[in-house]
Order: C-alpha cells, then sequence, then structure tokens
C-alpha cells in the first residue's frame, strides 16, 4: 500500500509518500509561496523522487487541524480531490499527535504546542507507550500564560514542542524542568503523517473523503473580526 500525505496546518507545507517500506520521498517547504501554490508542485516532486505514479496511491492522509484555517482548507480539499479522483478511501491525523510522533523516544512529558495566532497557542500532552506515543488531553486552545500555568501544575519535566512552543519560550519555559525542542520540531511532519496513517491503514482505520472532518477548537479569523465590527 501506497500513502500520499499532505500536511499544511501551519505555516510549513508539505507532502510525503510511502508505506510498508518506509517513507520514500518527501518536501516541506515554509517560505515563499502561498500553501495553494506549493502543494501541488510538491506532490508531482515527491511522485518523481519516489518513482511513484499518483494513480498507484491507495490512500492520501490529511492533517485535519487544529492549525491555521487556510492552510487546513488548502490540504484536506487537495487531499479530497485526490482521492475521489482516484477512488480510494482517506486517513485523517491531528497536527498535535504529529507534532508529538518524532519525540516518541523520550522519557519525558511531551507538549505539542501550535500557533494559532491572536496570542493563542493550540496544545495537547502526550506520554511515551509502547510502540509510540498516547494522547493524555484533548486538543486545546488559550493564552500562552494558561498552558505556562498547566505547566506550572504538573509535576516532572516537559519537552515541548511546535512553532507556538518557539513563539512563545520566554513564557513557557518560566517552570524548572520545561525544554522547547529545537532543529525540525517547530512543524508538524508529513514523514511522520505518512507513518502514523500507515500503522492505521494496516487496522483498515480509514474513512471516506466526505467524512474527514476539520479541527478548528474556535472560529475562523474572519468569522471573529465579523463579530467584533457587529459588536462595535
Amino acid at each position: 500500500m501506497l500513502i500520499l500525505g499532505l500536511e499544511s496546518a501551519t505555516a510549513e507545507v508539505g507532502c510525503a509518500i510511502g508505506g510498508h517500506e518506509g517513507v520514500l520521498a518527501s518536501s516541506h517547504s515554509a517560505r515563499g509561496k502561498r500553501h495553494a501554490e506549493n502543494l501541488t508542485p510538491a506532490i508531482e516532486f515527491v511522485c518523481k523522487q519516489a518513482r511513484v505514479e499518483l494513480s498507484e496511491i491507495s490512500c492520501v492522509a490529511v492533517d485535519n487541524g487544529p492549525g491555521l484555517f487556510t492552510g487546513l482548507r488548502v490540504g484536506v480539499a487537495s487531499g479530497k480531490a485526490i482521492a475521489q479522483a482516484l477512488r480510494v478511501p482517506m486517513i485523517a491525523v491531528s497536527s498535535l499527535d504529529l507534532l508529538a510522533f518524532p519525540l516518541r523516544f523520550s522519557d519525558r512529558r511531551i507538549a505539542a504546542v501550535i500557533d494559532a495566532r491572536r496570542n493563542e497557542v493550540f496544545w495537547s500532552f502526550y506520554r511515551q507507550v509502547p510502540g509510540g506515543i498516547q494522547r493524555v488531553s484533548e486538543p486545546t486552545v488559550g493564552s500562552p500564560d494558561e498552558l505556562a500555568a498547566e505547566l506550572l501544575a504538573q509535576p516532572g519535566d516537559t519537552l515541548l514542542a511546535g512553532d507556538g512552543a518557539v513563539r512563545y519560550a520566554d513564557v513557557l519555559s518560566r517552570r524548572p524542568g520545561v525544554e522547547i525542542a529545537g532543529g525540525d520540531h517547530a512543524y508538524p511532519s508529513a514523514r511522520s503523517l505518512v507513518q502514523l496513517a500507515h500503522a492505521k491503514a494496516l487496522r483498515e482505520d480509514w474513512i471516506r473523503p466526505e467524512q474527514v472532518e476539520l479541527l478548528y477548537l474556535r472560529k475562523p479569523d474572519a468569522e471573529i473580526n465579523w463579530s467584533v465590527r457587529e459588536g462595535a
């Protein structure tokens, strides 16, 4: 089974192809063109690098959030269009799960933190379990100070990943025992998406394109702006 993974929940857009042999090719970009302009060339690139025709794809995996409204819509809409054209199933994975997964070998508590703009962040906590990670809190949206208070209230050390953790490091690292993961841990990875999706595919844990739902956690910015305008 070959899986095409599309990741577009944050400032970075990426895609990857893989299956039982692991990830065959991937592409990620956080600068330059908009997501809609980046995604199609990225898909063509990874197909070429993996020596795979798009028609060979057996499943399309997407990041269903939380994340930035426009980016999420681009990735999920593209994934649905490809899945419907190929008549293949889909798999949806949370952006927070994708952030936490590469840190699965840590013995510390993991917090995946995404910049939600408007001085807010999305987050969830995870712990290591045999074979991977387990989410131990529901995805939440709130201010960096609210997350810092949660970190302060919890015992033990915590490893934070995500662009939200990087942006608000001065607030979130006030508590001793809190570390911000650097390097490639700022954005959800399409490589992780393919890996997690493959595990789901082996269990036949997939859905039809029309069943994919986005996890926003709050109203889109356009609705918020309109509500503020009406209130004024």
